[in-house]
């Protein structure tokens, strides 16, 4: 079997929206893109992947386009191993972070898609992993900078099921605000996406030491100070998540050598695919670091991302970002019930987007 062609697709699916925007970049967001791979072979098997596209899209996209897609062609898709370590000594001299890792992670993920349906078994029973119907999901609650826009969004989350919060703010008294509109018994993250120098962090997390927050997640800049979070962590008095933002299992293993990191969050579509992915949760195991990985994606990247956490021999948190969209390519399976995510049981990662919902939310670029 042999590859033939790799094809890159961007959708735009536009955001469902009641009361104020949110915000992701210090921008209002209201619509999500999505870089989306096709791998086929000569076979007529056909793998989907997903690369971190959102707003830098046209730059991934080019890496898979320009560099990554005709080093795959002629390439035996079942040789994942092989064929991921090649495109890393290939294409090294582009970084070993960013677009280039992104592009790889997309190719690796739709590897992982064709290898689950040539075995016409779900991805996580190829991973290792045994029966298990579905995973609890986190409100993953995007950025809105005021209390009066939060707290709706938090009590509409825990009336559709959600027993796990996170909330993007850094404003102390807003995530304080936040705290009490979760009430008792729900486990409350922050994520507060690099935005304070290191004293600043030991600061305000010992300021809300008394809220009992399950983690603050990425709280120093830049996000590669793993001395800093270090510091944040034996210092802050409140456990430290980071991991999105690293783009090798090298440095995570530096991390866990520094002690920066109480859980881990790699994403798969960042840091070189499920391949990557497997080995990051081991190398957590072997460190007693908890991984719980990263997801801010509606198609095969959140996907793969359940496929992974479903192999693990316990129960694994899914993050997905709490918004909501009139239709997307991939349906029902992106959408949690009663704040569980089904794992898709179908071959490979289970679903392959809908031809006539893809095509009409292509964007052109």
């Amino acid at each position: 079997m042999k590859i033939t062609a790799v094809t890159t697709f961007v959708t735009r699916m536009p955001l469902l929206i009641a009361g104020d925007a949110p915000m992701i970049g210090g921008r209002p967001r209201t619509a999500v893109e999505t870089l989306l791979v096709r791998v086929d072979t000569d076979d007529g098997v056909s793998g989907w992947g997903e690369a971190f596209g959102h707003r830098v899209w046209p730059v991934t996209r080019t890496a898979i386009d320009r560099m990554i897609a005709p080093l795959c062609i002629g390439r035996d898709p079942t040789a994942i191993a092989a064929l991921m370590n090649d495109l890393a000594h290939a294409v090294h001299g582009a970084g070993r972070n960013g677009p280039a890792m992104y592009a790889m992670s997309a190719i690796d993920i739709a590897l992982w898609d064709i290898a689950g349906k040539l075995a016409q078994l779900p991805l996580y029973r190829v991973l290792g992993g045994s029966a298990r119907a579905d995973l609890p999901a986190y409100a993953s609650l995007l950025r809105y900078g005021k209390t009066a826009a939060l707290a709706p969004r938090i009590a509409e989350a825990l009336e559709r099921g959600y027993r796990l919060i996170k909330i993007h703010e850094v404003d102390p008294e807003i995530i304080r605000a936040a705290s009490g509109a979760c009430g008792q018994g729900i486990p409350l993250m922050v994520d507060c996406s690099t935005p304070w120098t290191v004293a600043q962090a030991i600061s305000i997390c010992r300021g809300m030491q008394d809220l009992k927050l399950e983690w603050v997640e990425e709280p120093v800049w830049p996000p590669e100070d793993h001395a800093g979070l270090a510091r944040v962590r034996a210092e802050g008095g409140i456990p430290v998540a980071a991991g999105e933002n690293v783009g090798s299992l090298n440095e995570f293993q530096r991390l866990f050598e520094r002690g920066s990191l109480d859980i881990a969050q790699p994403s798969v579509t960042k840091v070189g695919g499920i391949t990557e992915m497997m080995k990051v949760f081991a190398l957590g195991e072997a460190h007693g670091v908890r991984v719980v990985p990263h997801a801010a994606y509606f198609g095969p990247g959140l996907l793969a991302t359940i496929h992974a956490c479903a192999a693990q021999p316990r129960e694994v948190w899914v993050e997905r970002f709490y918004c909501d969209f009139d239709e997307t390519p991939f349906g029902a399976a992106i959408n949690p019930q009663n704040g569980r995510i089904a794992v898709p049981q179908g071959p490979g990662l289970g679903v392959d987007p809908d031809p006539a919902l893809l095509k009409k939310m292509m964007i052109e670029g």
